[in-house]
Parts: C-alpha cells; structure tokens; sequence
C-alpha cells in the first residue's frame, strides 16, 4: 500500500522516537550499522546526526552519501526505514562556528537544555564533531495502524 508524502502514521515514528540505526555503506558494499540519536525536521524532510569525524559512518558516507535510518518501537511492533543521501556539515573547529551552532539545535531537539553550553561547544571542537543531514526521499515499513507502507518523499 502507498500513501500521500506526510500523511501516514508510519511517519509518526521519525516524529516520536529520536533513536535509530544508521545504515552506511562499507567500502566493500555491506552495510555498517550504528546507533544514532537524531532529530528530524517535518518541513525539509531531514533527519540530523552529530557525528564525530573519525568514525566508520562518517568515512563511509564522505565515500558514499547513500544512508538509510532503521527507526522502532521499543516493542517492534512498527518499524519505517528512511531512505536517502547524507550531507556532511564542515567539522567544529570553533566553539561559535556555524557547526557548533548546529550541534547545539541538534542537541536540544533530542535532549533539551544543556548545564553549560559554552562546555558544551568546546567539547564538540576537541570531539572533531559535525552534523549528518540525512535528506529522505523514501520511507517504508510496517505499522499497527498504518499496515505496510512506501511513501516517497521527494518534492
């Protein structure tokens, strides 16, 4: 069954369950996963990822853009897989760069206030830290009430 872009409660899960899996590509084609905390945004249909730069995920995708989010209920009851091409931002080389900016708006879509934010921004400069922008452009999966379902997303 296909729906409308936005108008599934498969979508809901995006909305609602800020953990995922992240899916990248090795070199030599299998997939690595890696257990992500992220935020997405309704309106652009991205999801973001803080990331630091040495990581298997942030090699992969620097390769190859192509990413997938694997989102649950914690009962695995629903699922939805977000298909699309990842953006890397620059790496935080500045606790006021517009890349510690953006750490800080993903940060607080998933966990809130942060004690000390100017803690906070010189952690992800010595962290080598940068932001995913995960654009989708198809989610699939299967839902309670949405049953199974493929939306594409590109506008």
């Amino acid at each position: 069954m296909s729906q409308e872009s936005g108008t599934s409660p498969l979508l809901d899960l995006l909305r609602q369950h800020p953990r995922g899996a992240l899916v990248t590509l090795k070199r030599d084609g299998r997939p690595q996963l890696s257990n992500v905390g992220y935020t997405y945004d309704e309106k652009s249909h991205t999801i973001r990822i803080s990331v630091t730069d040495d990581r298997a995920k942030t090699r992969n995708l620097r390769r190859d853009p192509r990413a997938s989010l694997y989102v649950s209920t914690p009962d695995l009851g629903a699922y939805l897989i977000a298909e699309g091409d990842a953006e890397l931002t620059p790496v935080t080389t500045d606790p006021q760069d517009a890349t510690a900016d953006e750490l800080v708006e993903v940060y607080r879509a998933i966990s809130g206030e942060h004690p000390d934010w100017d803690e906070y921004r010189a952690a992800m400069v010595t962290d080598r830290r940068l932001v995913v922008r995960l654009r989708v452009t198809k989610v699939y999966g299967w839902g309670r009430e949405a049953g199974g379902v493929s939306l594409a997303l590109d506008e």
